[in-house]
């Protein structure tokens, strides 16, 4: 004869099953894209599950980029200037958009994560997230490269690309990019 505990034990619904994690496509354009310098956290990441590549996207409207020091990439929310931006779409889990909001300073205000609607290359568009230079000096970088920007992120328009690493450790990233956008083009 059962007990009252083994009753209740038994009315227990079943565990439910893991669902997969929510996922947010990113729209890469500078470095994070294949075969330039950061790609290796969207690596790692596709590695713990965290991060999958979706394909070739191409912002629908068009959107300044320009390098800034070092030669980072900057994506300016300015729609209608520039040009329609080439790069890579990920789906990104909660834990690798963490990842990629440390890399890219968004609690430093360095760059920050915003709506932007991109266009596959089967023609479908697609409501994504990118990182933006932050609004704090994002007009300053566009006034600074002449408002002129370009199409894509290339090996060419990388080149004299400066990691992290090597770049002067006395000043911080903002600093960095105030002494630039003071400095003649």
């Amino acid at each position: 004869m059962g007990t009252a505990g083994d009753a209740a034990e038994a009315e227990q619904p079943a565990p439910e099953p893991k669902r997969a994690a929510a996922r947010t496509l990113v729209f890469t354009y500078g470095t994070l894209k294949r075969g330039f310098s950061n790609h290796g956290l969207l690596q790692d990441l596709a590695l713990d599950g965290d991060a999958s590549f979706v394909g070739a996207a191409t912002t629908a409207s068009r959107l300044p980029l320009v390098c800034g020091p070092y030669r980072v990439p900057f994506l300016l929310n300015l729609p209608g200037a520039g040009h329609r931006v080439s790069g890579e779409l990920y789906a990104v889990t909660p834990r690798g958009l963490e990842r990629l909001d440390e890399l890219e300073g968004v609690s430093r205000s360095h760059y920050e994560r915003l709506p932007i609607s991109v266009l596959l290359a089967e023609g479908a568009q697609v409501d994504a997230v990118a990182y933006y230079a932050h609004r704090g000096y994002a007009a300053d970088l566009w006034a600074r490269s002449g408002e002129k920007g370009y199409p894509e992120y290339s090996p060419a328009v990388a080149a004299g690309y400066i990691r992290r690493k090597d770049r002067p450790q006395q000043l911080t990233f903002l600093e960095q990019i105030r002494v630039f956008v003071s400095s003649p083009s």
